[in-house]
């Protein structure tokens, strides 16, 4: 297959264009590196050599190879040195005013037939392409760190990008061995901007005392299957990164408040608690491990009372059986006797109202998440309201760690923590494809691929159910009274009429 570029130019010499430069060389292309110092140039390249020879150590390319690969990739002292090349890739510092004006300098050396393209992972590619005198040759390339592992680029089509030049850039990454999704310019493109629900939320979730970081994080991991917990990634992006991502994602959609900043990341950000590679964040480092609490031990209960079930709760008979199964004496009758423990299983709902709701005795209720099927899990997530009678807490935090399976015990909230992420995750996602920035399919793709997902947002809608997802939304408005909450349209039209959310639109 021919090269959709033979000749392609890399400007940034740091960790994002040694790793373009690296894979654009494999797939057969004429590589120039530039940069401003010219000894970061070398310095790129001898880092470049590096991770190649290691490849061939390992068994994984060979020396004939490694030696073309070489050949490939060479320094451009100047701009001038890049005349003849048809693809320029931009990954320099993320500024408006010095990315505009290199690529005005840049659209006066080349062919007018040469596509530029920015890396930028939060700057409007149209504010970008606004001076040039040929727009229509412009787009967004991002790629994550590190490039060579991190196999998706968004490929962002500005206002005026021409869509044959977008075909070709994803040609062009599929060429690099990467899996490329098509994108609007809007802020945040598709990953970013996918992944505000997982972090925002959890941010929340912490400021409302619900929940500590490690037990958010061991909650997500073990209920849904994230690789890493929110606070464990922002230990690995670090806040110097993240945190003016999440602002800037907030004030260029104008202070919508799915977007919220929070300021427990701008005080750690000032701080200068910025993650693992300062020694501490979320969590404090030694030699590279983080130092996490030991979990809670289960309580010692001499005696389980029997248990009442809502008849509103969620899953309510996987949940009986769940309790038969624990050996738990079960209660059938219309109301709890004096001496039960009292479960509920909302969704979105904080277990003081439903307690209220129910007229159910609070100081006896403890609450359930029952959004994801049981045998689905590694952990059970018990929640108490204000109320709770220690002993009655106690007695259900035994009674369901019985078989072994893991327990977390969190404060009263408007949902658990996994049904308020799960949801938020889900109808962040729902919003991007009403506002048509991209295909459901290249969504999955990106943020399977960009976020280390176990499900892309919309399938983990599918898995859990649109009408739950629906519910846990609709129930938080209501608890919260905030626009955060409210469900995208597209959403709210599958979960009404049971379509799966990856149905695409006509």
């Amino acid at each position: 297959m021919t090269l959709a570029f033979s000749q392609v130019a890399i400007i940034g010499a740091g960790a994002m264009g040694r790793g373009i430069a690296q894979i654009a060389a494999q797939a057969g292309s004429q590589v120039w590196l530039h940069d401003t110092q010219p000894e970061a140039i070398q310095k790129a390249r001898d880092a470049v050599f590096q991770q190649w020879d290691k490849l061939q150590e390992k068994g994984r390319l060979t020396a004939e190879a490694v030696a073309n690969f070489k050949t490939r990739l060479l320094g451009a002292s100047s701009l001038q040195d890049l005349a003849n090349c048809d693809l320029v890739v931009e990954a320099i510092v993320e500024k408006l005013d010095i990315k505009k004006s290199l690529f005005t300098d840049l659209e006066k050396v080349l062919a007018p037939t040469a596509v530029l393209v920015t890396n930028t992972s939060s700057l409007s590619v149209t504010a970008i392409a606004a001076a040039l005198q040929r727009p229509g040759q412009f787009a967004g390339y991002h790629f994550f760190n590190p490039v060579p592992l991190m196999k998706v680029v968004e490929v962002i089509a500005g206002l005026k990008t021409d869509a044959a030049v977008c075909q070709r850039l994803s040609d062009f990454a599929r060429q690099m061995g990467h899996t490329p999704v098509q994108a609007q310019d809007t802020p945040g493109f598709i990953v970013n901007h996918a992944g505000r629900g997982y972090s925002t939320e959890a941010l929340r979730i912490v400021s409302e005392g619900i929940a500590d970081f490690a037990t958010i994080d061991r909650i997500l991991r073990d209920q849904v299957g994230f690789k890493l917990g929110p606070f464990e990634l922002f230990d690995l992006t670090a806040l110097d990164v993240s945190h003016p991502v999440i602002e800037a994602i907030y004030h260029q959609y104008y202070e919508e408040p799915r977007y919220r900043p929070n300021v427990i990341t701008a005080q750690r950000l000032a701080g200068g608690v910025v993650g693992k590679k300062v020694g501490e964040g979320f969590y404090k480092y030694v030699n590279g491990v983080a130092q996490t609490p030991a979990e809670p031990p289960v309580p010692v209960v001499k005696h389980i009372p029997p248990v009442w079930v809502s008849p509103r709760a969620a899953r309510r008979m996987e949940l009986l059986q769940l309790l038969k199964d624990l050996g738990a004496k079960i209660e059938t009758g219309a109301s709890p006797s004096p001496e039960a423990l009292t479960l509920v299983a909302p969704l979105g709902f904080d277990i003081t109202t439903v307690a209220v709701v129910e007229r159910l005795d609070p100081a006896r209720t403890v609450g359930i998440d029952m959004l994801i099927d049981d045998a689905a899990t590694k952990r059970r997530v018990l929640a108490t309201n204000p109320a709770t009678r220690s002993d009655m807490r106690d007695a259900a935090h035994a009674l369901f760690a019985r078989d072994g399976k893991a327990v977390s015990v969190i404060r009263d909230s408007g949902g658990f923590v996994t049904q308020r992420v799960v949801a938020t995750i889900v109808n962040i996602a729902s919003d991007i494809c009403q506002q048509r920035i991209c295909t459901p399919q290249d969504l999955e793709t990106a943020v399977t691929l960009g976020l280390a997902y176990p499900l892309g947002p919309l399938a983990m809608g599918n898995r859990y159910g649109p009408t739950n997802v629906l519910e846990v939304l609709f129930n938080m408005q209501t608890v919260y009274g905030d626009m955060r909450y409210r469900p995208s349209p597209w959403l709210r039209r599958r979960g009404a009429i049971g379509l799966s959310l990856l149905h695409t639109e006509e």
